[in-house]
């Protein structure tokens, strides 16, 4: 194939004039079958979890205060349960959420989500059931049985892939997973408790018994503003807690101080900096964060009223169920707008 180029005077004469030969068109090379097969696995990956990514520094921030946390424990603070238990309840956790990964692979002919980036990957997949493990363990306490600590554990990691709505065109666990594990052992084993608060500070001398919460809440203060970014979550948690507190004085003749009091120990801390502001099942807007906190405060207060005992854990139960809920019938209203459009 060739063109030619020239330039002519006013005269008609051509003065330059040129001829290119351009290539043949470039026949459609076959991409060789495993090279294909490469291609299609490489497209069906989830995503590689960025090191720098907010979520997975504030991940692995969590796991590491739980660490430390459980360390401490067993060895400074006084943690009553025995020093393997830990270590079993992460078997079965980290075990059920790599096993519910591969079937949901078979299932949906994907490669499992932990599949695909080596050791990294399994790492940033295991986190947050690493972190929900270690939080079910420490705060169920079941005596000497360790039975109804596995079954708060399956429940909390299982109920990922069960419990489940469609937020913002994907679909995601809306439960808070180790408040509703812990929430369900409470209700089906009335002989199960919640671990007393003297748990977190026995074996601590009274000079530094008071250093535990301030540091808790250093650490949670920096980890939610900086990372999680879930300051108005714990804002309008803290303030609906104090408002149903003074209501239950004014109307209900409840003591003040002893409405107040919950805020005073360390498993509130934990539960305001640790277990409410759990990223993948809370609002990420500043606005629907203050809602979704103030509603747990609420809901808290109601449950007082009653008489309804494990109240931070039920109450954060009944707002994730309302919240997911909610997502569902957003869902249904559009697929029936839906239907006459098409």
């Amino acid at each position: 194939m060739t063109t030619t180029d020239s330039v002519s005077t006013s005269e008609g004469r051509d003065l330059l004039s040129t001829t290119t030969v351009l290539p043949p068109p470039a026949k459609k090379v076959p991409v060789p079958p495993a090279l294909q097969v490469a291609a299609a696995k490489r497209a069906s990956l989830p995503p590689r979890v960025d090191g720098r990514d907010p979520r997975y520094l504030a991940l692995r921030n969590f796991a590491i205060s739980m660490s430390v946390f459980n360390i401490l424990g067993y060895t400074v603070l006084g943690f009553e349960q025995p020093w393997a238990w830990p270590l079993f309840a992460l078997a079965i956790g980290l075990g059920l959420e790599m096993v519910v990964a591969v079937i949901a692979g078979w299932a949906s002919r994907t490669r499992p989500a932990f599949a695909g980036y080596g050791a990294w990957g399994v790492f940033t997949f295991l986190l947050p059931a690493y972190i929900t493990t270690l939080a079910v363990n420490m705060l169920l306490y079941a005596n000497d049985r360790f039975w109804p600590i596995a079954f708060a554990v399956v429940i909390a990691v299982g109920q990922k892939a069960v419990l489940v709505a469609p937020i913002k065109g994907r679909w995601r666990h809306f439960m808070n997973p180790s408040n509703f594990g812990i929430t369900m052992t409470l209700i089906l084993f009335s002989w199960v408790n919640i671990s007393p608060p003297y748990h977190f500070t026995e074996h601590v001398p009274d000079v530094f018994r008071l250093m535990i919460p301030i540091i808790l809440l250093t650490a949670g203060t920096v980890l939610n503003s900086v990372l999680t970014k879930k300051v108005p979550l714990i804002l309008g948690w803290l303030g609906s807690f104090v408002i149903q507190a003074l209501l239950r004085h004014w109307i209900w003749d409840v003591a003040l101080w002893a409405a107040l009091l919950p805020m005073t120990g360390v498993a509130f801390l934990l539960f305001t900096n640790y277990m409410v502001t759990d990223p993948g099942t809370t609002p990420t807007k500043p606005r629907d964060q203050f809602m979704f906190g103030m509603s747990v405060g609420v809901v808290y207060g109601v449950l007082m009223v009653f008489d309804v005992v494990y109240t931070l854990f039920f109450a954060t139960t009944l707002v994730c169920l309302g919240r997911g809920l909610m997502w569902w019938l957003k869902w249904m209203r559009e697929r029936r707008q839906e239907v006459p459009a098409s």
